[in-house]
């Protein structure tokens, strides 16, 4: 019926000529053929080793039925809840339901359940017992072992244990899932594939548990914080696919959950075979009675040109999925899809976006790590540059003009991250240039996240100066040019490390600034992030030093308004926050101040604003008065 998309329907297998899948896909987003979302990826790498795949998209979970319509794979199911961990795409940072689903068709919330990994699993183990379920995407990649959940604030299992899974693919999967194919398809038992890295698996068997570093047991992390954060930091120190070891955490009734070491980066030329499968570039033609899917909008015409940040953040979990080594695609096949993109109906000759985590890393951040890996225990970019970093910009630029010199193109932007210390780093000025010159549409996004030395070190930034330089070397480029074009900051809030004295001081950069954020995003604890770890613990795992944790939902408020303190519907959580630290210096007329004093307030300065600000209404009542004295005067 749908010439081209993968089976979605038993008249689509018939069509095709196919009685039974080799695997059915079940996911939580809808059916998008396009290489930024995992399950085509996923799918059309298997379907190129000559595999059958089918999808079943945002079952009805409350329905058995639901995961029947496509039969029973030979070879077994592959679940995922989508491109977000399902809670992230349901609920705000305060645990608010959210109202869209970009996911889904039409937008529509509701479409997947809570934890839709472990829902979906159970749903398909109700009507099929014994056939394999290999769970992978980033909500099984992040919860692969116990993990703090925020929602409901405990630590949970592996998701294997809780799903009833028999493996988890982490990571990106192309690897694994392929090794994991040609293993069932051979006729060996799942229980048995327990040798293939960048997969997680269960046993009884310790004996079979190799060259492995064990993690305090699940019942020990589960009520002693200090092991919690202990064993977070040595699954953490144990990401590379190089010097990674194999690690195996205890639960009760002697089961072993097992993670291997991650799978190897792909090559240049296997990303570029990635990329140039036959994807069909939309959602599937079926949504679009229901105004097609929103999440399409965002990629269409915008280009994934690298994987892997060495960045180090501490809030973002890239380094527990994709890795920190640079992993890119050739120029040639970069400009293959561009050229595809132009050739859309609806292409307006705008390419949205060349990048991926960090759009400018386009290679390993130094020889070493191609054979050797990432370090351990130190960091690229963080607490200052690694003198073997090489810092090198070039391949981007050229990869940048060949992508504006292509007919029918008028601009391509960056809009992917740009990572500004990386690029302050390099002493050749010309990307620089190239970027306020070509790439950037009235308004540069970078991410600070924030000002004081305090949290920038819990968040895996650089000092701040470095964004001060930063900012003046973008000012003065742009004026160089004779364009006006300005910094738009993403700021976070109530990070660990961050108490009322440090959001004041944002609050104050702000101020100088003269710029008030639209948005400002509340620090967010999702699974195995170095920041959730601090959330929950109040410790940072790479020292085990104490952090101070804001988890009072009025003090996170606060320290949210501050960033946001000209909103008059903040001035309340503002005029409080300002009064518990003791900062009344910044109440007041001051160009300095923050916000004014309270309209009906106290003291001599309120009462002066009060007497200045109604001076006008009795001015013009005088005059008024007198006018009409004059009035009555001329009459008689």
């Amino acid at each position: 019926m749908y010439e081209g998309y993968l089976p979605v329907s038993e008249q689509d297998m018939k069509e095709r000529g196919i009685t039974q899948l080799d695997f059915v896909y079940v996911c939580g987003d809808a059916y998008i053929d396009h290489p930024s979302f995992g399950h085509a990826i996923i799918a059309r790498i298997l379907e190129s080793h000559g595999y059958s795949v089918g999808i079943i998209a945002q079952p009805d979970w409350k329905n058995d039925s639901s995961i029947s319509v496509l039969g029973t794979p030979r070879l077994g199911f592959l679940v995922s809840a989508g491109n977000m961990d399902s809670m992230v795409n349901h609920y705000s940072v305060s645990k608010k339901r959210r109202s869209a689903d970009a996911y889904t068709p039409g937008g529509v919330m509701g479409k997947r359940p809570d934890y839709a990994t472990v829902v979906y699993c159970n749903l398909i183990r109700r009507t099929y017992k014994n056939i394999p379920v290999i769970i992978g995407g980033i909500e099984a990649s992040l919860r692969r072992l116990a993990h703090y959940d925020y929602w409901s604030d405990k630590v949970k299992r592996s998701i294997l244990l809780d799903s009833g899974a028999d493996l988890i693919s982490y990571g990106m999967g192309e690897r694994s899932i392929v090794e994991i194919a040609d293993a069932l398809n051979a006729g060996i038992a799942v229980k048995d594939i327990t040798y293939i890295d960048g997969t997680v698996y269960k046993t009884k068997n310790r004996e079979i548990i190799y060259d492995a570093i064990e993690l305090p047991s699940f019942d020990m992390i589960k009520t002693d914080k200090r092991l919690f954060a202990d064993s977070f930091y040595t699954q953490y120190c144990n990401t590379d696919p190089f010097s990674g070891k194999r690690l195996y955490e205890p639960y009760p009734n002697g089961i072993y959950v097992v993670q291997n070491p991650p799978a190897k980066p792909l090559s240049e030329t296997e990303m570029d075979e990635v990329y140039a499968l036959p994807y069909m570039r939309n959602y599937h033609p079926s949504y679009e009675d229901a105004g097609g899917v929103p999440a399409i909008r965002e990629i269409k015409f915008s280009l994934i040109s690298n994987r892997g940040c060495f960045g180090g953040c501490s809030f973002c979990a890239l380094t527990f999925h994709q890795g920190r080594i640079i992993q890119t695609r050739s120029h040639d096949s970069i400009i293959k899809e561009a050229e595809l993109i132009t050739k859309e109906p609806d292409f307006k000759g705008y390419i949205h976006d060349v990048g991926g985590p960090t759009a400018n890393f386009r290679a390993p951040a130094c020889k070493k790590q191609l054979t050797k890996g990432a370090c351990p225990l130190k960091q690229c970019l963080f607490p200052s540059l690694c003198k073997n970093l090489e810092v090198d910009h070039r391949d981007y630029i050229a990869l940048l003009r060949k992508l504006r010199e292509l007919p029918g193109v008028k601009k391509v932007f960056i809009r992917s991250g740009i990572r500004f210390d990386y690029l302050m780093y390099d002493k050749d000025r010309t990307f620089l240039r190239e970027l306020c010159e070509h790439h950037v549409s009235g308004q540069l996004k970078v991410a600070p996240e924030h000002i004081s030395n305090t949290v920038l070190s819990r968040l895996g930034k650089p000092d701040v100066s470095v964004y001060r330089k930063f900012v003046t070397a973008y000012n003065q480029m742009n004026a160089k040019l004779g364009k006006k074009q300005y910094l738009v900051p993403y700021l976070m809030s109530s990070h660990p490390g961050s108490t009322l004295k440090e959001a004041i001081e944002l609050a104050e950069y702000l101020r100088d600034l003269g710029y008030m954020p639209e948005q400002v995003q509340d620090f967010y604890p999702t699974p195995s992030t170095i920041s959730t770890c601090m959330y929950y613990t109040g410790l940072d795992p790479r020292t085990m030093e104490p952090v101070y944790v804001a988890t009072n939902p009025h003090e996170k408020a606060m320290q949210r308004a501050l960033i946001q303190y000209r909103n008059p519907k903040n001035y309340d959580l503002v005029y409080e926050a300002l009064m518990k630290e003791g900062r009344q210096d910044l109440i007041g007329f001051d160009k300095k101040c923050l916000i004014k004093p309270r309209r009906y307030g106290g003291g001599k300065q309120a009462a002066e604003y009060r007497r200045k600000k109604d001076a006008p209404k009795e001015q013009r009542k005088k005059k008024k008065t007198i006018r009409n004295i004059h009035k009555k005067a001329s009459k008689k």
